[in-house]
C-alpha cells in the first residue's frame, strides 16, 4: 500500500516516544495528592486527552487549574528520570523528512512536549500543543492548525496516531490516518492503515511530496 501526501503529522506520546511508565507513575502520585481513590482514577481515560480534560473528570472546577499545573510539573520532572524513550522507527523516519514536511501534534502542554522531545533529541520545526488550541482531540482543531502552519491542504496530510481520540481528530480534519498499535490493540483503532510502529513505514521524498509505503 502506498500513500502520497504533502505533509506528515505525528502525535507524540505513544507514536514518536513511549511515556506510558512516566504517565502512570506521575498520575498515580498526583491522584494520591488530591485524594482520588484508585477506583475513581481507574475509570478515567488519560491517553490521547489533555490533562485539563482528565482533571476535570476527577476534581471540582475551581481546583482544576492548580491540579493541571501540578501534574505538568510532575511529568516534566520525571523526564529527567528516564521517563521517555524513542519508539522503534521514529528517528529513521523523521531524519528522512525535510523539516517543513512534518509536525508534532500533541495533547500535552508545550512545556511537557518540549521536555519529552528534547530528551530524545527531536526538534520539530512545527509543534502544536494543548496550549495552542481551544478544543483538543478528538476535535480536528489541532490537526487543522498544524496543516495551516505548514501551508498544506488538510486533504494532503497524513496523521500518525496510537489513540482512538487522535484518529477521530485526523479523520474529522479530512486527513489520511495511520494507526500504530503501540498502546491500543488493532481492533480498537480505525484508520486507513494500521501498523505496529513507525519501523513498519518507509518514506520516499520527491519533488511532488512524500510517498509512504508499509513494509512487509
Amino acid at each position: 500500500m502506498k500513500i502520497r501526501a504533502q505533509a506528515l503529522l505525528f502525535d507524540n506520546d505513544g507514536t514518536l516516544v513511549s511515556s506510558l511508565a512516566s504517565v502512570r507513575r506521575c498520575w498515580t502520585r498526583w491522584a494520591g495528592e488530591y485524594g482520588i481513590t484508585a477506583e475513581r482514577f481507574a475509570r478515567v481515560e488519560l491517553h490521547g486527552r489533555t490533562a485539563a480534560e482528565a482533571a476535570a473528570d476527577l476534581l471540582p472546577p475551581e481546583v482544576v487549574p492548580e491540579a493541571v499545573a501540578r501534574i505538568e510539573t510532575l511529568e516534566v520532572e520525571d523526564v529527567a528520570n528516564g521517563g521517555v524513550h524513542l519508539l522503534p522507527g521514529t528517528r529513521d523516519l523523521l531524519t528522512a523528512l525535510p523539516a517543513d514536511r512534518w509536525a508534532v501534534v500533541t495533547s500535552a502542554t508545550r512545556r511537557l512536549a518540549e521536555a519529552r522531545l528534547d530528551a530524545v533529541g527531536i526538534l520539530p520545526k512545527t509543534l502544536v500543543a494543548a496550549d495552542d488550541v481551544t478544543r483538543g482531540k478528538p476535535d480536528p482543531e489541532p490537526y487543522l492548525l498544524a496543516a495551516r502552519a505548514l501551508g498544506v491542504d488538510p486533504a494532503e496530510c497524513v496523521v500518525f496516531e496510537d489513540a482512538p481520540a487522535g484518529l477521530r481528530a485526523g479523520r474529522a480534519a479530512g486527513m489520511t490516518t495511520v494507526a500504530l498499535t503501540t498502546t491500543h490493540p488493532a481492533h480498537e483503532l480505525t484508520a486507513d492503515l494500521v501498523v505496529e510502529d513507525l519501523s513498519a513505514v518507509s518514506v520516499l521524498v520527491t519533488a511532488d511530496g512524500v510517498e509512504l509505503s508499509a513494509r512487509r
